[in-house]
């Protein structure tokens, strides 16, 4: 077992508990923990310290989700970000990862037109990005893209249920395979989507029994994200799990964190502190050497005496 190198500009790669997490997830492990019955975790990250922190708690799997658009961006769904905007962020997480695997969405538009520009795409996010695997949402209809990847040698992570690039096709973001017919679609599109060579496929917003079947009629892992406790893996966005989320939360999403408030607190302080004149203190305060320190003011006075 080799030690991986520390990310650029930083030392070494310490988990919590100050254990140093040194063996590389790989997308073999990730398969050979549903041949275990082992549970996968996969969180998103967007930036080099979220990414950093991940790591080194030993997740499984980080997700540089198209999500960015609305939890960094701003924007009002998935829609508008760009194959530039996640190449950005996926090299900043690149440079805080060095354990997990690290997983880029395509976003809307990169792979959908033409099947060699979606390769491009997709080789941009490997050779560019740093990312060890890409993610295309879409079941049956993507099949053969699917394949033309890994035929490419670029692992694929598939997502089907809601596909949140497809809002508009969907009416908004609604729980999906709700019907007994969505609901053997959904499995038609699972076995597609296993066929075409994927190494796992997210589980989005779908009643927890369609996806405990789903899990079971396919050899890759399934990662849930609102799909029930029966996936082989789960997954949250960054921004829900510690309370960073703006509007509504989805009801899928448990925060185990109010960052949001802390960070709130933290301003307020500062502001506080600066207006009433308690910041900087003498502990934050930089000083001359002495001897310096009083010839700058003798020339402070002699100053003063020739105006």
């Amino acid at each position: 077992m080799s030690t991986l190198p520390s990310p650029q500009g930083a030392g070494p790669f310490d988990s919590p508990q100050g254990k140093r997490e040194t063996r590389k997830v790989t997308v073999p492990d990730i398969l050979t923990k549903k041949a275990r019955g082992e549970r996968i975790t996969c969180l998103t990250a967007y930036d080099y310290p979220t990414a950093r922190i991940l790591d080194a708690a030993g997740v499984d799997m980080i997700l540089v989700g198209d999500s960015l658009a609305m939890v960094v961006l701003g924007y009002e769904n998935t829609l508008p970000v760009t194959v530039e905007e996640m190449l950005h962020h996926t090299r900043a997480v690149r440079r805080g990862t060095r354990r997990a695997l690290l997983i880029a969405d395509m976003p809307f538009g990169s792979f959908q037109l033409e099947p060699t520009e979606a390769v491009r795409n997709a080789v941009r996010f490997v050779k560019e990005g740093g990312a060890e695997a890409v993610k295309i949402e879409g079941g049956e209809c993507r099949l053969e893209l699917i394949h033309r990847l890994v035929e490419n040698d670029i692992p694929v992570m598939g997502h089907i249920g809601l596909t949140p690039q497809s809002v508009h096709a969907l009416g908004g973001f609604k729980v999906q395979g709700k019907t007994l017919e969505a609901a053997e679609r959904l499995l038609r599109d699972a076995r597609a989507v296993e066929a075409a060579g994927a190494f796992s496929l997210v589980l989005e917003s779908i009643p927890a029994e369609v996806a405990e079947l789903i899990t079971r009629e396919v050899k890759i892992p399934t990662i849930g994200i609102g799909a029930g406790p029966a996936c082989d893996g789960q997954v949250l966005v960054w921004h829900d799990l510690v309370g960073l989320s703006f509007g509504v939360e989805p009801k899928f999403a448990r925060r185990y964190a109010d960052l949001r408030a802390a960070l709130e607190d933290a301003v307020n302080r500062f502001l506080s502190d600066v207006v009433q004149g308690a910041f900087p203190a003498e502990a934050e305060t930089y000083h001359l050497p002495p001897e310096a320190a009083e010839k700058l003011s003798g020339r402070a006075r002699l100053t003063r005496a020739g105006s």
